[in-house]
């Protein structure tokens, strides 16, 4: 039984280091390694992406964009989740920083430059638009929640633009009505285009000074489906689409389309990569107006906010699969993931602390599992009654491994035992260790939640004051390997002295493997080890003692 019980340790351990080295962390790996993120962005205008005569292809060098006619002006809006800055050169969204829980600002200008907009025209270089803006700045601390910037502009050739930008208190949402008026006296043809931009690799000190939160993958979503692409593998794409933006592991930056006519738009020109829309506009006489509409998205990737917006951007959270990714036909994690936040945030809305939340989510899953464990200890106990007689058989038929295997079964069927009946209710709980493991990763829910957190000394934490982050006093891991030796300490075993060393050295090992993992998942380890203490005293207890089970052996 302890060889079952080693088996599916390492499997679990190894689906975890395999899932951690291949995907949860997959975001951060290009140069710039996937939950309105930190999207970087060049100077002044970004490059146009490719005109849209087929769905798919894409992005040309860059254009250059004409210069500004009017002096530039930045009107700055300053809300309790957020700062920002809206510049009149392009009604360009040029800074926006916020802070969520602590954590450094996520989004500034080094990483977003403008997101604006751009008009382009069969034969002309892409014109960027200088607006009027009013009023020219907006305060939604203590205010009405909400409010709205109206930008009016004319791109020379007798398009009136108009942009409404729509900012709320309580969100990370950037809402944008757009209105073009043919004001001139002859029909107009033109393109508007939206953009974002970022670095396909980023410097060291980016990596060191952002942690992690500037941009690395172009993220989209299409039929429903959600693609995401490395910035430097990324190919020039022009087609429908929901919505479309850049992601690291905890934030996302996303503009949705929503109004007819948008396309979704992704390319990469020298070291820039470009993700946005683009609408070409139907042909306006004089005097007619098209509206469109973008909403966009820029903060963390908190799986209820997201699918609060109806369109699909909690599907940027990647869950990836089990035991391998869902491209590849695994069991999608989000069917248990999505589940265990759901009830980790359910914990969290009473106690108001993430660790203790996943005590209470571990003592939910030992009591819900504890029928299976229970069959399991039952099963080890018979086993280990039935052991001296399995000995006395390979004793006498040692020369015949075959006969041995039969009489085995043969006993196991007299006695009614399952010899896997120990290992299989182990079995079952892996995918739920497993889906905890990808909630506690990719959610940044957990991101500097403490569980108990006494300050700083040395510049070091004391003790845990981020779920998301290794333990850096390394009390956590070493207490669950001291609560799991005393777990294999009471666990029965089967009389062969190499296993039981082994049993005995899977502490040690899984103590320097949870080293520099996620403090969140070390403290559920620590917490099921000391519920299954208990759960095996309790079974000592209360089960009578096992019989010795008499069997005469077989004559040959």
């Amino acid at each position: 039984m302890e060889k079952r019980a080693i088996i599916a340790a390492l499997l679990m351990a190894g689906l975890l280091i395999l899932y951690q080295t291949l995907f949860i962390h997959q975001p951060e790996a290009p140069s710039a390694p996937p939950k309105a993120e930190v999207p970087g962005m060049g100077k002044g205008a970004a490059p146009s992406l490719p005109a849209p005569p087929a769905p798919s292809t894409a992005a040309a060098a860059p254009v250059p964009v004409l210069p500004p006619t009017v002096p530039l002006k930045t009107a700055p809006i300053l809300g309790p989740l957020f700062k920002a800055q809206v510049t009149s050169r392009g009604g360009d969204l040029a800074a926006w920083e916020l802070e969520f829980r602590g954590a450094k600002p996520m989004i500034v200008p080094e990483l977003l430059g403008p997101l604006g907009v751009t008009v382009e025209r069969a034969g002309q270089p892409p014109r960027v638009v200088d607006f009027m803006i009013t009023p020219e700045s907006l305060d939604l601390m203590g205010g009405p929640g909400r409010g709205e910037m109206t930008l009016v502009g004319e791109d020379g050739f007798g398009l009136r633009i108009t942009q409404i930008l729509s900012f709320r208190a309580d969100d990370y949402s950037l809402d944008r009505r757009i209105r073009v008026e043919n004001r001139g006296r002859t029909a107009q043809e033109a393109t508007i285009v939206i953009l974002w931009t970022a670095p396909v690799t980023w410097p060291k000190d980016v990596h060191e000074r952002f942690q992690g939160q500037h941009p690395t993958r172009v993220v989209r979503l299409v039929n429903g489906s959600v693609r995401h692409e490395e910035l430097g593998k990324i190919t020039d794409f022009v087609g429908d689409g929901k919505w479309i933006g850049f992601e690291s592991e905890w934030y996302l930056s996303a503009l949705v389309a929503q109004s007819p006519g948008f396309r979704l738009a992704e390319g990469k020109t020298g070291t820039a990569a470009h993700a946005g829309l683009r609408a070409t506009l139907p042909v306006l006489e004089a005097g007619q107006i098209w509206d469109g509409r973008v909403l966009g998205y820029v903060g963390p990737k908190e799986y209820d906010r997201l699918k609060a917006y109806g369109v699909g951007l909690e599907k940027s959270i990647y869950f990836g699969g089990f035991p391998i990714p869902q491209t590849y036909g695994g069991l999608p994690m989000e069917w248990i993931a999505v589940p265990i936040l759901w009830v980790l945030g359910w914990f969290h809305r009473y106690t108001h602390n993430y660790g203790v939340a996943i005590i209470l989510l571990t003592v939910l899953t030992k009591v819900l599992f504890f029928p299976l464990t229970l069959k399991s200890m039952r099963s080890m106990k018979a086993m280990q009654a039935l052991q001296p007689q399995i000995n006395a058989l390979r004793s006498k038929y040692k020369s015949d491994p075959q006969r041995v295997q039969r009489e085995t079964m043969e006993l196991y069927r007299e006695h009614r035992v399952n010899p896997l009946g120990g290992c299989l209710p182990m079995i079952v709980q892996i995918p739920v260790f497993y889906a905890l493991y990808v909630a506690l990763s990719v959610s940044v829910e957990m991101q500097n939640a403490p569980f108990i957190c006494f300050g700083q000394l040395f510049g070091m934490h004391l003790w845990i004051c981020d779920l998301a982050a290794a333990d850096p006093t390394y009390i956590l891991p070493i207490l669950m390997g001291v609560s799991m030796f005393v777990q294999q300490k009471m666990t029965p075993t089967m009389g062969d002295p190499r296993q039981a060393k082994m049993m005995l050295l899977m502490p040690v090992v899984f103590t320097f493997m949870f080293l520099n993992l996620p403090s969140g998942l070390v403290l559920y380890w620590t917490v099921s080890n000391v519920l299954q203490i208990a759960q095996q005293m309790y079974m000592e207890r209360s089960a009578a003692p096992a019989k010795p089970l008499a069997r005469a052996a077989k004559k040959t």
